[in-house]
C-alpha cells in the first residue's frame, strides 16, 4: 500500500506545500497469475519517495542500471528545482532581487508556464507563490503559531504572493520578477513533473510496461504481462485509517490526488485544513474531500489536483465539466460520501 505525501506541507528537498495526498496504489496482483517476474525499484525522490514496476526489461537494460537511471533523474530534478539546495535554479532565482530576466532551464521554464497556465485556469487558486500564507497559517517549516492569524497579517501575506508577478520565457529559457521579494515553491507540480521525468527516461530506454508513483502520483505505460491493466485506488478520505473508496484502471497516462483530511489542525472547537485558498488567504472549509484527475502529463495532473481541491465541489466540478477534465470528486455529505466524475475518468469499481 502506498501512501502520499501531498503538496501543501513542508518535508523535504521540494519544500512541498499540500498535505497527505489520498492517492494509493494497487500494487496487489502485480504479476501474479504469470510467469514474468517483474521488476520493482523503491527510492527516496524529491521529498518523499518513489515505487516503479517494470516488465520486460530491453537488451542492455537490467535492474541495477535501471536504478541508476532513475536516480540520476531524480537528482538532475533537484538540482532544478530544490528548495533546500541553496544552488538550485529554483533557489538561485527565489534570491535574485534583479529585474532582468533570470536564465533557467527550460525544465524550469518549462513547469513555471505550466503552472501559470494552470492559475490562470482556474483563478488564482493553483499558486506557485502561495509559500506565505502556508507558512502564516503553520504548515510551512516555521512552528504553528499559538493563535490564528488576524485579518492585518493575512491581508500582509497576500500581498506577497501571486503568479502574475512572474513571467516566464521559453525561447531563451527565464523566469523575471515583476514583484520584489516575490518567489516561487513548486512543491505543488514538482512531483508530477519527476514522474514524467522518470517515464521519459524508461521510454527513451525501451522500457514499455511499467507503472512509477512518486509520492502518491502515478504514471502508467502498457500493460502487465497477459494484457492485464494497472489497477491504481483512490484512498477513502477519511482520517482514521488507510482504506480504498474506488479502483479504476489507467492505461497509458497519469493521474495525481489531493485531499484534505490527514493534514489540519484544530482551534477554539474548528478545523482547519493544510489547503490555502490564496484568493481569501484561509484555509478551505467546503465538503470537497478528495480530487483526482487523470491526464497525459503527470505535471498537468499534479497542478489541476490542487486548483480544484481549492475551488471546492461546485466551482470545482463546473469548471472541470467546462473544460472537460477527466476528473473525480468525493464530497462529503450528511450520509457518508457522494462521488462525481467528470470528462473521460476512467470507469471505477466503488469498494464497500
Amino acid at each position: 500500500m502506498m501512501t502520499s505525501v501531498d503538496n501543501r506541507v513542508r518535508t523535504g528537498p521540494l519544500s512541498p506545500v499540500r498535505g497527505f495526498m489520498c492517492l494509493l496504489a494497487l500494487l496487489i496482483l502485480v504479476g501474479c497469475g504469470n510467469d514474468s517476474a517483474p521488476v520493482r525499484l523503491q527510492g527516496k525522490a524529491i521529498g518523499t519517495t518513489y515505487s516503479i514496476v517494470a516488465y520486460g526489461l530491453p537488451d542492455g537494460l537490467d535492474a541495477q542500471k535501471m536504478h541508476q537511471g532513475v536516480e540520476q533523474v531524480v537528482a538532475d530534478v533537484n538540482v532544478v528545482m530544490s528548495l533546500f539546495k541553496p544552488d538550485s535554479e529554483l533557489s538561485r532565482f527565489n534570491k535574485y532581487d534583479g529585474a532582468d530576466w533570470f536564465p533557467v532551464s527550460k525544465e524550469l521554464a518549462g513547469v513555471v508556464r505550466t503552472a501559470k497556465t494552470i492559475s490562470l485556469l482556474t483563478g488564482g487558486a493553483f499558486d506557485i507563490t502561495v509559500a506565505p500564507l502556508v507558512n502564516l497559517w503553520g504548515f510551512g517549516p516555521e512552528k504553528r503559531p499559538n493563535k490564528i492569524p488576524t485579518a492585518g497579517q493575512i491581508k500582509n501575506a497576500q500581498a506577497e504572493i501571486g503568479a502574475d508577478f512572474v513571467e516566464v520565457r521559453i525561447d531563451p529559457p527565464a523566469l523575471r520578477k515583476l514583484k520584489q521579494g516575490i518567489s516561487i515553491d513548486l512543491a505543488a507540480i514538482a512531483k508530477g513533473y519527476c514522474v514524467d521525468a522518470v517515464s521519459g527516461w524508461l521510454k527513451d530506454k525501451g522500457v514499455s510496461d511499467f507503472m512509477v508513483e512518486i509520492g502518491g502520483e502515478i504514471r502508467t505505460a502498457g500493460t502487465k504481462p497477459g494484457d492485464a491493466p494497472w489497477l491504481i485506488g483512490v484512498e477513502k478520505p477519511v482520517a482514521g485509517g488507510r482504506s480504498v473508496q474506488a479502483v479504476i484502471e489507467l492505461n497509458g497516462k497519469a493521474m495525481a490526488t489531493s485531499g484534505d483530511y490527514r493534514n489540519y489542525f484544530e482551534a477554539d472547537g474548528k478545523r482547519y485544513s493544510h489547503i490555502i485558498d490564496p484568493v481569501i488567504g484561509k484555509p478551505i472549509s467546503h465538503n470537497l474531500v478528495s480530487v483526482s484527475v487523470v491526464e497525459d502529463s503527470c505535471t498537468m495532473a499534479d497542478a489541476l489536483v490542487t486548483g480544484l481541491m481549492v475551488l471546492g465541489p461546485e466551482q470545482g466540478i463546473n469548471l472541470a465539466e467546462k473544460h472537460k477534465l477527466s476528473a473525480f470528486f468525493i464530497v462529503r455529505t450528511e450520509d457518508g460520501f457522494a462521488e462525481t466524475a467528470t470528462g473521460d475518468f476512467p470507469q471505477h469499481k466503488a469498494m464497500k
